[in-house]
């Protein structure tokens, strides 16, 4: 069995500089650097994670936690992240909640136990209790697309999103606006989603029809169903001539109900959404949406926690993401 002694001894150089060139910290001759590399090369010699860990302390494994594995964001966020952290040589453990915030103290819990050396938390529900465990982590942490105080974060800017959605809804012609939102738990796309439609309807002194703002799952069979409601309620009287879905699958899944009923889109009524979901420039009419740029969240949050991890201090950090508009043919 190979060791570092084994290595040192071949390439005719000391242990401690074998474990420098391992570990790439410290000094060591460019010469001596290629000699070693030059063996480790030749025998494929692997050091062992387990020993290497104990030595350095770290585990080079960082936690993450997900709402859900299965969604395009959440893949595009982890694609950005383990961008970064590849190119330091760490590897990602994913968890994912199922939108369950007890699970997210589970496992907030659960990799504190497996020594990981940071986690990021792509967050939904923020409450006392998973404030509290946040606190009492004490590891590095970094949070995405939620504000959380106390703790660095990288979060998009909502209220803003929604809000140029819903003027640019406007500029279009359209006075009798239906909305489709979230539980307000979840602060981001729920309540300061929902205020920039509420702030753009007021602004331009439109009434604010509030039979017509319905509430979805992040599904596209809720958007469907929740649009249902609204067109049920419109009844024979005024009729939405818009209807703006907080998420891309929420807007989609109002679409196709929209369609059943025989209405054109976007000549009866606009449809519009966030997120830039890849289905989103499929489906017929193409809809209208705001990207986020998930990939470079990722990226964020990832620098964020190696600054923590390689400086030992948890200095909170706030980063807010701007958006971008992808207007296409469904306004």
């Amino acid at each position: 069995m190979l060791t570092i002694k084994k290595i040192a001894e071949m390439a005719q150089v000391s242990r401690t500089t074998v474990s420098r060139v391992l570990n790439d910290s410290g000094y060591v001759s460019e010469e001596a650097r290629k000699r070693v590399l030059a063996v480790i090369e030749e025998t494929g010699y692997v050091p062992s994670q387990h020993a290497k860990s104990l030595r350095t302390k770290k585990t080079k494994v960082i936690g993450v936690i997900l709402p859900k594995l299965s969604t395009e964001t959440s893949g595009r966020i982890v694609n950005g992240m383990n961008d970064v952290f590849q190119e330091h040589g760490y590897q990602i453990l994913l968890t994912s909640t199922n939108l369950d915030v007890q699970k997210e103290m589970e496992y907030l819990r659960l990799l504190k136990s497996r020594q990981v050396d940071g986690v990021i938390l792509i967050a939904t529900n923020i409450n006392s209790k998973l404030k509290e465990e946040i606190n009492q982590l004490n590891l590095p942490f970094v949070a995405i697309g939620q504000d959380i105080s106390g703790v660095s974060c990288v979060t998009y800017n909502d209220y803003e999103a929604a809000k140029a959605m819903t003027e640019l809804l406007i500029a279009k012609g359209r006075k009798n606006l239906a909305f489709i939102g979230v539980d307000e738990s979840d602060r981001a796309v729920g309540y300061d989603r929902k205020q920039g439609f509420i702030d753009a309807i007021k602004k331009h002194g439109l009434l604010l029809r509030e039979e017509w703002m319905e509430k979805g799952k992040f599904d596209i069979e809720s958007g469907y169903e929740a649009m249902k409601q609204i067109i049920h309620k419109a009844g024979g009287g005024p009729f939405p001539d818009a209807v703006f879905g907080v998420t891309d699958r929420i807007a989609i899944g109002a679409m196709q109900f929209l369609r059943e009923k025989g209405l054109q889109i976007p000549k009866d009524i606009s449809v519009a959404g966030i997120g830039a979901s890849e289905i989103s420039r499929f489906v017929h009419p193409p809809l209208t949406t705001m990207d986020y740029e998930n990939e470079k969240a990722g990226q964020q949050a990832a620098q964020i926690l190696l600054e923590q991890i390689n400086t030992n201090k948890e200095r909170e950090k706030k980063v807010k993401l701007n958006y971008r508009l992808l207007e296409r043919d469904s306004i």
